[in-house]
């Protein structure tokens, strides 16, 4: 049986981990071993980081809307309560973003939400 080197896939596998690692300190950059395990925590990090930004954004929402409403003479969970009764299919994020750019039409959703 003939011999295969593999020489060539390794080089590959190792040039791509070092690649994605450009950046962390020390060993974690340049030795293929530390950084494989540094990548694979990194990657961990950052699929939960995703998860989380989604629950930062949506407090940050409901800041911003908790703001406007109480602006607007009102609270913000009497608010979110009329809007389900009135059948106003807004999400927070949309709710929020009236809120900041046009507060005129937020004031008419707010009347719209307290008059159900």
């Amino acid at each position: 049986m003939t011999r295969v080197k593999r020489g060539i896939v390794t080089k590959r596998r190792h040039k791509k981990v070092l690649k994605a690692a450009k950046g962390f300190w020390g060993q974690r950059k340049n030795i293929f071993k530390r950084a494989k395990e540094t990548l694979l925590r990194a990657m961990a990090f950052s699929f939960h980081g995703r998860k989380l930004k989604k629950r930062d954004y949506r407090g940050l929402f409901i800041t911003r809307i908790k703001a406007a409403a109480e602006a607007n003479s009102t609270k913000y969970n009497l608010l979110i309560h009329g809007l389900k009764k009135a059948n106003v299919g807004l999400n927070r994020k949309m709710l929020s973003q009236i809120a900041i750019y046009d507060p005129s039409v937020f004031t008419k959703i707010v009347q719209a939400a307290s008059s159900k």
